[in-house]
């Protein structure tokens, strides 16, 4: 074995000594719009998967830049800057089939000629699935590879035969995995179709015997939902009475008579049109009918320094069903802010804003930080005392976003939804008998856990399956993968003719031009 684990019958060269390296065209304003518009690709259009043309843009190039910047059959594009940067140096091979194209500077092509596209292809994506680029990569937050870089970046090259071999196997190898990954995607898919499923039932009263049915068969009484919610609403009115009260006494006040009642205000009930049929015993109550919500602290720049500084949540901190605590940020909140916006174990945490499909997605807190406050991109639900059961709310909200119910209230703008404390608070909330409720909660866990379970599974097996590819593509470009064949063409022979059919189709002119470009 030669340098960096290459064959000693392989060779070891520099990118642009066998191929042309080309940084794509400048974007620019003023080439918007123009009398000769051109379909460009730039780094969005470069997956792991090859040339994504669903969102392709144009420019306008001129002849001679249209000549220089087309992309040919077998071309090889990688992206040259991400934010991420295990995404630098992501290539992609270039079919003519697609048509005419040209391509942006977050592109680099690499045109390494027939004989060598397929392999030097497979040999960026092992580079790229390694974190080579990534390695070579320069920036803060946005990650540049350069095309210089590039120009110079070492490729192992051995005999023809060799690599056609090499090719077929690796084609072989990661098309098994292709296939193995989208089974797996399939599964993903399943699972989430099977989650709504569940949550579905949930909320429609599908899962478990109703407790209606249930006290029929057993000849006993039950307590409707209807006498539910009117008791939870007798609630609401007391600690608002109660705290109306500590307020008048501490300010030396006492009631002259009962007119002060007549202030509160009934939280509304959900709009009855449309509203589908729920099981015997159930009603639909609104989410401010059975409990108090309450919007986020504004962050504003006066809160991000202080005397009370304090952590709290945002959106970015809410998943599906789940708190983040790994990101928290902190601003001030003084004693009163703290005392309304603290949360305690087993508030609900709803996204405000959020992607369309996204919007109310929600996780209960369970605890985990002391004093923790919440943003203004959040509303906390809190359960009336005696009210429905959290883990029931939960499930409540988990269905309303996969069934699109917060999504179809909410504003849009710009690709993100907004659903205000108005719609949150009007939003429609099924309502069961408590102990039917128990029973939802318990036999929801235990079927989303089989879900978990599975997904975690399959989670894992996509990482082992990441694992191979990486480890295949090394195997293949240290000679590793295939077996040696004395009677192929040697790799020096090989890069003797690719220098002098180099040689003869650039002139030192167009060489300086294009090196000059780079």
């Amino acid at each position: 074995m030669s340098e960096q684990g290459t064959p000693a019958h392989w060779a070891r060269v520099r990118l642009d000594e066998v191929a042309e390296v080309r940084l794509g065209r400048q974007r620019s304003p003023a080439r918007a719009t123009g009398p000769n518009m051109v379909p460009y690709l730039r780094a969005a259009n470069v997956t792991w998967h090859g040339i994504d043309l669903t969102d392709v843009k144009e420019m306008d190039f001129n002849p001679t830049e249209v000549e220089t910047y087309r992309l040919r059959d077998g071309d090889i594009l990688l992206s040259e800057a991400s934010g991420s940067a295990g995404e630098v140096g992501k290539p992609a091979r270039y079919s003519s089939a697609s048509g005419l194209h040209c391509f942006q500077n977050t592109l680099i092509r690499v045109r390494a000629g027939e004989e060598l596209a397929r392999f030097f292809h497979l040999h960026f994506l092992k580079d790229a699935m390694l974190g080579e680029f990534a390695k070579a990569s320069r920036g803060v937050g946005i990650h540049h590879l350069g095309a210089e870089a590039l120009s110079g970046w070492p490729v192992n090259v051995p005999p023809v035969g060799e690599q056609n071999r090499i090719v077929d196997a690796l084609d072989n190898y990661l098309s098994r995995l292709d296939a193995a990954v989208a089974s797996l995607k399939a599964a993903q898919a399943k699972l989430k179709a099977y989650r709504a499923s569940v949550l579905k039932a949930a909320v429609e009263g599908r899962l478990v015997p109703t407790e209606a049915a249930l006290a029929r068969a057993e000849k006993r009484d039950f307590e409707s939902a209807d006498v539910l919610l009117k008791r939870i609403l007798s609630e609401r009115r007391r600690r608002w009475e109660e705290a109306e009260l500590a307020k008048m006494k501490a300010a030396g006040r006492a009631p002259k008579d009962e007119k002060w009642r007549a202030k509160y205000e009934e939280p509304k009930a959900p709009e009855a049109k449309g509203l589908p049929p729920l099981p015997e015993g159930w009603c639909w109550a609104s989410v401010d009918q059975v409990g108090d919500v309450l919007l986020g602290r504004q962050r504003a720049p006066q809160y991000l320094t202080g005397r009370w500084s304090r952590p709290y949540l945002r959106v970015a901190n809410i998943k599906d069903d789940r708190v983040d605590l790994g990101d928290v940020e902190e601003m001030d909140f003084d004693e009163a802010h703290f005392e309304k916006y603290v949360l305690r174990p087993g508030d609900i945490l709803v996204s405000e804003g959020q992607s369309p499909h996204l919007v109310g997605q929600s996780a209960i807190y369970l605890g985990g930080i002391e004093g923790l406050c919440f943003q203004k991109t959040l509303h906390r639900f809190r359960a009336v005392e005696g009210g429905p059961a959290t883990e029931f709310a939960q499930l409540v909200f988990r269905a309303h976003v996969r069934m699109r119910v917060f999504q179809k209230v909410a504003s849009i703008t710009t690709n993100i939804a907004h659903l205000t404390l108005e719609k949150f608070k009007e939003s429609r909330f099924p309502l069961p008998p408590s102990a039917e409720q128990e029973r939802i909660v318990l036999e929801s866990a235990r079927l989303l856990s089989v879900a978990d379970a599975v997904e975690k599974q399959v989670g894992t097996e996509r990482a082992r399956i990441k694992r191979l590819r990486q480890a295949v593509l090394k195997w293949a470009f240290e000679g590793k993968l295939v077996d040696q064949d004395p009677t192929d063409e040697p790799a020096e022979k090989l890069l003797g003719r690719i220098r002098a059919e180099r040689a003869n189709t650039e002139t030192p002119k167009t060489t300086r031009r294009a090196r000059k470009s780079q």
